[in-house]
């Protein structure tokens, strides 16, 4: 049976999502890198072509806790599975079910849909690392985690336009 607690995110959601987006960023330690705005969330959830989704977890009325994923593809597998870019339950409802509540949302979306893997980054202090690898989560320590953003980003760009 569904948990009850956990849908899919509403339009209406949006401002506590993006609240929620920025206690995450607070707890990881990266407040100043965060810049999301409920523009910027309505438009990618929301906007005429989305390539976000999200499920809340609400709690008495009160959106508590968030996933938000995108699609991914794997070329090995050949269908798309899911990367969950963040997810969220606020401190006081930790170890309430719902962080585990949101999870099996998605793994339901995953296996009613054909894709292949949820799949997503966890820092390495952070102590969700153990209730990750209780739910059958591997690691991939073999694997780092490549991002180019800011002037590197744009210094790559700026290369493919001269080149």
């Amino acid at each position: 049976m569904p948990d009850k607690r956990i849908r899919r995110i509403q339009e209406s959601d949006v401002d506590a999502v993006v609240g929620l987006v920025h206690e995450l960023a607070e707890y990881e330690r990266a407040p100043q890198e965060c810049h999301l705005t409920s523009d910027h969330l309505r438009l990618a959830l929301f906007g005429p072509a989305p390539a976000l989704f999200g499920h809340v977890a609400e709690v008495d009325g009160e959106v508590v806790g968030c996933a938000l994923w995108f699609l991914n593809f794997s070329t090995w597998r050949g269908v798309h599975g899911i990367y969950l870019e963040d997810l969220y339950v606020q401190p006081s409802l930790r170890g309430s079910g719902l962080g585990k509540a949101l999870l099996a949302a998605l793994a339901e979306e995953c296996a009613d849909r054909g894709y292949a893997r949820l799949e997503w980054a966890v820092l390495k202090w952070n102590p969700a690392t153990e209730f990750y690898r209780a739910l059958g989560a591997a690691t991939m320590d073999e694997w780092e985690t490549c991002r180019l953003t800011d002037g590197p980003l744009h210094a790559l760009a700026e290369f493919s336009r001269t080149a």
